[in-house]
């Protein structure tokens, strides 16, 4: 009796965390709904024509112009971006949608070396690292110079979640080095090791008088995916810790406030803002999602890696 007592009590907290567990999907985070842009390039690079991902209600459009990232409703942007420098169009894909073998879609994210060659002469080469991430590309990009100034980070968020959640699965170079394109001229070999990452960041934001941007970091989840995990891993979790983590065992120095962040103002200018200090009182106001094939800053990269990811969910 004792013991079939011990079992129904056991159950019973069992049926109490999974009903106090509950899984809130990101919009679009399924990966069943794309947008596909048509673009195409200029005579004089070639005059390829380039499909471009978005994730967003179902559409087809096709133009060389800038993408409206909030014309339907989605938290989304990526990697993927109409470019027009000097008159010449460029379209770049890191990010697209893939079957996945068990069925439906997921999200494919890919590190690349991209080059631009104008009368058969290369011009530009550059390492792009396909990411996926909550928030809007500000197109088109008219110059390579600091990429991060194209990137609104991040969307308007209030809530306050246990996790993130999602399945996924990557193929992640063992090799000690990488790729970098930084500065023009040939691509170099580098020493360093590139690795897949996903990471969510609850911050609270504000604006002073002067259209500056003020941010405090209030919960932090982060991982890096060192090696090859070459089958789905569906329901992954990476726990949200809230207020100061540095002092935690857990803690990586990449897990620190962040300073090369952008944000529109409400005068509509791009502004650099810093992340001044943690507080776990604070409420958000707003979300940073942000998952890639690769770890680097821009222009730096393994290229191969490949992370795929599907299901993104806010555990509460």
């Amino acid at each position: 009796m004792k013991r079939a007592l011990t079992i129904l009590a056991a159950l019973t907290m069992s049926l109490t965390l999974i009903q106090a567990q509950r899984l809130e999907p990101v919009p679009y985070g399924d990966m069943e709904q794309w947008v596909v842009r048509i673009i195409k390039e200029s005579a004089l690079i070639g005059g390829q024509t380039r499909e471009l991902y978005c994730l967003g209600k179902s559409d087809t459009i096709r133009a060389n112009k800038a993408y409206d990232y909030l014309r339907s409703g989605s938290p989304w942007s990526s990697s993927n971006a109409y470019a027009r420098v000097v008159g010449i169009d460029k379209g770049a894909c890191t990010m697209r949608p893939e079957k996945r073998e068990d069925g439906g879609t997921c999200c494919r994210l890919d590190v690349e070396l991209q080059s631009v060659k104008a009368i058969g002469i290369v011009n530009v080469s550059v390492i792009a690292g396909g990411t996926l991430f909550t928030g809007r590309t500000i197109e088109p990009i008219k110059s390579t110079d600091n990429p991060n100034k194209n990137i609104e980070c991040g969307v308007p968020f209030t809530k306050r979640p246990k996790a993130l959640v999602f399945d996924y699965k990557c193929r992640v170079s063992p090799e000690q080095t990488m790729t970098s394109t930084k500065g023009g001229g040939k691509p170099k070999t580098i020493a360093g090791h590139d690795c897949a990452k996903a990471f969510i960041l609850l911050m609270h934001r504000w604006e002073d008088a002067d259209g500056n941007i003020h941010a405090i970091r209030v919960g932090t989840g982060m991982q890096r995916f060192e090696k090859t995990v070459s089958t789905w891993q569906n329901a992954h979790r990476i726990p949200i810790y809230y207020g100061d983590i540095t002092g935690e065992a857990f803690y990586k120095p990449y897990m620190g406030l962040k300073s090369d962040l952008y944000a529109m103002n409400s005068k509509g200018k791009m502004v650099n803002f810093i992340e001044e200090g943690w507080d776990a009182t604070k409420t958000p106001t707003h979300m940073l999602i942000n998952i890639a094939a690769g770890s680097q800053e821009a222009f730096v990269g393994r290229e191969g890696n490949t992370m795929w990811v599907d299901n993104i969910m806010l555990e509460y």
